[in-house]
């Protein structure tokens, strides 16, 4: 095998491997959330979460047990010659911490032209094993590059203990802080630790260190690493950098917070190297600029008309259309379709905002209905007393709930007629696609708009187009479609920079039991064109949603927007659940059955709701023999994705949602049609209100 060849296939492990390590510990670990109790408070990990050298909560080149905070993340880089480290790391629970990175080797170029310097792309793990008690420290399992390459692995157990203001960490590991690099591992995971434990003892080596902080802002740190550079010859920096030991196993570091959220590091490494590191973290899903929504201002020329033109007037102005007000004499029946608000729980405080001081004498009861095109979602079902009430602060949100009710099965709207209906809708949001890895070079990306115009004719019904356009596109590849192209030509699409993304209508419906059912037809996804069928319905009150969905489409051409590329058939067939965890703000999703290129299997995401944002990661288990090429014979379709919502960049709340994911274009594995959007989307967050009610989640949505 040639050196270009080796260099290849070690870009094609790496692309095939970096997700997977991002996913299958994760994934098995939430699962068993529902049958896990809360964990017990932890002592305050803070002032000691400063990020290593690769982004994982610790000292510099080693880990403590030390954790994010929950639902916060950093980024950062750190430049300790000749390692340039780029990292991401989210704190996705309290027990959990995830951090991926990409660490350039500088002065060792890739053998692929245009490639640039060595780039190995890693994920590490950080597992809570204990909390820190008062005589106790705390115990922590970390995992270092568990999969692909594994240039830089490592499984480690710590241990911190805190004697306020210093904070002491020991710990013990394998690979690259052990005696002798770990071999590389493509598809799954290797774990020595628990697959070999013997193997691992007798090669980990103990590290440690102290941080002494003298306030939250200032932090000194000293280490002992152990390792051994110029055994680790998996790295790509061994052979020209590390030819004898490093001068000094000790690091000595100092740490400054000038602001909450940014941290600058400087520190003597190896006893020959200056190293230095910045960061910034920020809470997930908290917003820029504070969303404020003005409160309703009625105008006195108003208060002269009937309640029910008053209350609709006010619910369009505060963001709701296709507006129903009627009252039977003893309750008052209201629906109307939310807008504005990002939070259908937020959107029935609004209206509960609307109708404290407007409504009839007569009322005793009101009824809320909250639809989407015509189509009920929910209800939501209290009294006029414990408005008027909660409204003037007399009693709380949570004992509010107690006399209110939310109802799942609401099937069909309850007034005659309705006003200010939207025939229209428009709108338009950044879009940024990044294709990582290629042989070409190793980061591609394009930079532009996606805009849409959608028709609501009748109830249910919508005419959707979506247009396309990047200014700034570099997307290009040198690798050749594979045997079966089902994503793997993708970047013939992906390098347009004007495109007609779709033109489709789809129709809803949802029947008395409840079931809900959607059928979609025409340009569905810039890539395949047809019909696309999904049916859906919870049960046990939502805390499962269960469906069958599946799809008869045909290729587009990338060059000409009507046009077809092959006279081929692709379809796909799935039995679809969704486990929702509201206690927990998780859903797990399973989608099993037959997918586009025909493999069969079953495809596994975890998504957790952190305030509007929306952490996913997803991985495939399929049969590949289909699949005549190596690359996807055997191969795991994976990757991860957030969705942000618009509202935290523009100070007001917006129901506009950016989504930006990473997973590789270039395999055919457990590929699905990209759907402008599912069943259980629609039904999506409103089954968190009913499950959680005890909470108060009414309220906990709101920003």
């Amino acid at each position: 095998m040639t050196a270009v060849s080796r260099e290849l296939k070690s870009r094609e492990v790496a692309g095939r491997a970096f997700l997977t390590a991002a996913l299958v510990l994760p994934l098995l670990a939430i699962l068993l959330l529902p049958l896990a109790a809360p964990p017990p408070a932890s002592a305050g990990d803070e002032p000691f979460t400063f990020p290593s050298n690769i982004g994982v909560t610790g000292l510099l080149e080693t880990p403590t047990a030390r954790f994010m905070k929950e639902n916060r993340y950093r980024l950062g880089v750190t430049q300790a010659h000749p390692y340039r480290t780029y990292f991401g790391t989210v704190g996705v629970f309290d027990w959990l911490e995830v951090n991926g990175r990409v660490t350039e080797t500088l002065g060792v170029p890739a053998l692929l032209p245009g490639y640039g310097n060595d780039k190995d792309k890693t994920v590490d793990f950080k597992f809570r094993i204990l909390p820190e008690g008062k005589y106790t420290p705390a115990l922590a399992l970390v995992i270092l590059d568990p999969h692909g390459t594994r240039k830089f692995p490592s499984q480690a157990i710590v241990a911190s203990k805190q004697i306020y203001p210093f904070d002491f960490t020991v710990g013990l590991g394998n690979g690259r802080f052990g005696r002798r690099p770990l071999p590389s591992q493509a598809e799954g995971i290797r774990l020595e630790l628990f697959g070999h434990p013997q193997s691992w003892w007798n090669d980990a080596q103990p590290f440690g260190g102290i941080q002494f902080a003298p306030s939250d802002k200032f932090a000194l740190v000293a280490e002992y690493s152990p390792i051994r550079y110029h055994l680790q010859t998996t790295d790509s920096a061994q052979q020209k950098y590390f030819l004898r030991p490093v001068p000094s196993p000790f690091n000595f570091g100092a740490r400054w917070k000038p602001t909450r959220w940014s941290e600058i590091d400087a520190s003597w490494q190896r006893g020959d190297q200056l190293a230095v590191s910045a960061s910034v973290s920020f809470d997930i899903g908290k917003p820029m600029i504070p969303i404020f929504d003005a409160p309703y201002r009625e105008r006195p020329e108003r208060r002269q008309d009937p309640s029910h033109v008053r209350i609709a007037s006010a619910l369009l102005e505060s963001g709701f259309s296709d507006i129903g007000v009627e009252s039977d004499g003893l309750a008052l029946l209201v629906e109307a379709q939310n807008d504005r608000y990002l939070s259908n729980a937020r959107a029935i405080e609004a209206v509960l905002e609307v109708l404290a001081g407007r409504l009839p004498e007569s009322a005793e009861y009101v009824r809320i209905l909250i639809k989407d095109n015509g189509i009920p979602l929910f209800g939501f079902a209290t009294t006029a007393s414990g408005i008027a009430f909660m409204h003037a602060r007399e009693i709380t949100p949570a004992r509010f709930l107690e006399f209110s009710a939310f109802k799942a099965d609401e099937n069909q709207p309850r007034v005659k007629e309705t006003v200010h209906r939207r025939r229209f809708d428009y709108g338009a949001k950044p879009s940024m696609e990044t294709f990582l890895n290629d042989p070409s070079g190793f980061f591609k990306y394009r930079l532009g708009l996606s805009g849409w115009l959608n028709a609501h004719p009748w109830k249910g019904g919508s005419a959707i187009l979506g247009v396309e356009g990047y200014p700034l596109n570099n997307v290009s590849t040198s690798v050749a479609p594979l045997s079966i192209p089902i994503r793997s030509d993708t970047a013939e699409y992906k390098k347009e920079n004007v495109a007609l993304g779709r033109l489709m209508f789809e129709q809803i419906v949802k029947t008395m039991d409840p079931v809900y059912g959607k059928l979609s037809a025409g340009l569905l996804e810039v890539e395949y064109a047809g019909v696309d069928g999904e049916l859906a319905m919870p049960l046990l009150r939502g805390r499962i949603l269960a469906g069958a969905s599946g799809s008869v489409v045909r290729k587009r051409d990338p060059h000409v927007p009507f046009g077809f590329r092959g006279d081929n058939l692709f379809h796909t067939a799935f039995v679809n659940a969704r486990l929702n965890i509201p206690e927990r703000d998780v859903h797990i999703d399973v989608k099993a059955g037959r997918f586009l290129a025909g493999d069969k299997g079953a495809r596994f995401t975890v998504s957790k709701y952190i305030n509007g944002v929306v952490l996913s990661a997803w991985y495939s288990f399929t049969g590949t023999a289909i699949f005549s090429d190596s690359y996807n014979r055997g191969y795991h379709d994976k990757g991860i994705s957030v969705d942000i919502p618009l509202r935290l960049f523009t100070g007001h709340d917006s129901k506009t949602v950016y989504r930006y994911a990473l997973s590789p274009w270039t395999r055919d594995v457990a590929q699905d049609v990209d759907h402008y959007r599912t069943l259980f989307d629609l039904m999506g967050r409103n089954v968190g209100v009913f499950l959680d009610k005890e909470s108060g989640s009414l309220y906990k949505d709101k920003r």
